[in-house]
């Protein structure tokens, strides 16, 4: 994994750090100038993304997948709702640009998180890779000869 891949997973982790203590925030009462969108399914989100995340630790594509599904189906609501009431003329205030900066970053981290394992060229025969024994262990022309050797050396006591 690169620095990039790391930093990636680390945003994302601090993400959904944040986005927890705002639904604590949120459940006990307490004002924060971010609010969930929805209570109920920011706690599934939170619930799901742990598998994902951990999935993205070990560079697998389905979890990376299922990250950004979810994370852009949740947020990218948030995102087409607050555009919808700035062209109403309805204006914004700090919350809802907060909430809009937020929802953003929410989107970016994901889709940059997928398509960073999606286009990893190592993404799983890095690991294990060792050219000085390679072309001993994975020679089947080597393996093959040496079987054939087994066979014809068989000797029996009688």
């Amino acid at each position: 994994m690169t620095i990039f891949s790391y930093m990636l997973t680390v945003w994302g982790v601090i993400l959904w750090i944040f986005r927890a203590v705002v639904c604590i925030l949120y459940s006990n009462g307490v004002n924060f100038m971010i609010q969930p969108l929805n209570l109920t399914f920011e706690i599934i989100l939170l619930f799901a993304t742990i598998p994902c995340i951990v999935l993205v630790f070990k560079r697998n594509i389905i979890g990376a997948a299922c990250y950004m599904a979810i994370y852009v189906s949740y947020f990218g609501t948030a995102i087409y709702n607050t555009m919808n009431s700035i062209i109403s003329a309805d204006g914004m205030n700090v919350g809802g640009s907060l909430d809009l900066f937020v929802s953003i970053i929410g989107i970016i981290i994901p889709v940059l998180t997928f398509l960073d394992i999606l286009f990893n060229k190592n993404r799983k025969s890095v690991i294990g890779k060792n050219k000085s024994t390679d072309w001993f262990y994975k020679n089947k022309e080597y393996d093959r000869k040496f079987d054939e050797r087994a066979d014809r050396n068989q000797y029996k006591i009688r």
